[in-house]
């Protein structure tokens, strides 16, 4: 457990921590601390006027127990039996049979570690933890969360990218153990980026932003925030995501009429100077009043790959500073 954790823990606020501010903490969505309360009995000990839950040290830690079993693969009414056993409260009745079927530490040993996303924001290690549960909800819970308390651009940049960074980090060195959970917060964080960028329609005149992969480049999900990022402010924008072929590029351009397209590449290996210069050189409109899109290169691959000249956000802000100034033109 980190210091930041063990400090919230061990001093938590005056009169306990809320459910939600626990659930963010350790990235349990607070329906299910509800549910654990109502059905094992994991919950605050005691309730400020009989009814609002407030969590002390004591009440975290014991949830804390309660996470790192189901964590490891025991049913709820086991870990919840295991967790009480620890201190005087009363443990809930017995499971039936289906639900010992297995042991814990035969269920450990296939369920990964925690993510190493160290000292960043306390959503962040929270959507960690539930990354690696595997729980559909408080990922979705707390992304949601997050995007709305921050914004989305801080919410990716706090939030949402070390967290994956931190996946892509522990499957480089722990191998397929990790795939499922990449999988599972990269779909929950692809869909958390589509409501946000779903609350505003585009606004009417604006230019259109087109938003591609080079040809041979799978890795969408930040530019997917770009596009969120657009759509909030109410500007068009035409996403095109993974893979695009360039025949394929060059008929949206001509069919859309961008007035700028982001080509995103994360490595060197699928930048292309050739394929700038080939997007640039695209042109629509009638004679006498043709026109070309601005193309930015975008993301981590095309560093030292563009000649003079060609736009290189540094990151989503700058690259949605650009496109807004482009677009409004």
């Amino acid at each position: 457990m980190d210091d930041a954790v063990s400090t919230l823990i061990e001093r938590p606020a005056v009169g306990g921590l809320t459910t939600g501010a626990v659930a963010r903490l350790l990235g349990v969505a607070p329906t299910t601390l509800r549910s654990w309360d109502r059905r094992y009995g994991i919950g605050p000990a005691s309730r400020e006027g009989g009814r609002h839950r407030r969590w002390t040290s004591a009440d975290i830690r014991l949830l804390e127990c309660m996470c790192g079993l189901t964590n490891a693969g025991m049913p709820p009414a086991e870990a919840a039996r295991a967790a009480l056993a620890t201190t005087s409260r009363p443990a809930p009745p017995p499971a039936g049979p289906g639900e010992q079927a297995r042991g814990a530490g035969e269920r450990a040993s296939r369920v990964p570690g925690a993510l190493p996303v160290g000292r960043a924001r306390r959503e962040c290690r929270g959507l960690a933890r539930a990354a690696v549960r595997l729980d559909a909800q408080a990922m979705d819970e707390l992304l949601t969360a997050a995007i709305e308390r921050y914004g989305l651009l801080a919410a990716w940049d706090s939030v949402i990218m070390p967290t994956l960074h931190a996946v892509g980090r522990k499957w480089e060195t722990a191998g397929e153990r990790y795939i499922e959970v990449e999988h599972l917060l990269s779909w929950h964080v692809s869909s958390a980026l589509r409501r946000a960028a779903s609350e505003r329609p585009p606004r009417s005149g604006a230019g259109v932003s087109l938003l591609a992969c080079t040809p041979e480049e799978s890795h969408t999900l930040a530019l997917e925030a770009l596009a969120a990022a657009l759509a909030q402010q109410g500007l068009p924008v035409r996403m095109f995501g993974a893979a695009l072929p360039v025949e394929a590029m060059e008929e949206a351009v001509r069919r859309t009429g961008p007035a700028a397209v982001v080509l995103w590449a994360q490595s060197r290996a699928t930048a292309s100077r050739a394929l700038v210069a080939r997007v640039e050189s695209i042109e629509w409109g009638v004679r006498g009043a043709r026109r070309r899109p601005v193309v930015l290169a975008a993301g981590p691959g095309w560093a030292g790959q563009l000649p003079p000249g060609v736009r290189h956000p540094s990151g989503l802000a700058e690259a949605l500073e650009a496109l807004a100034a482009i677009s409004r033109r």
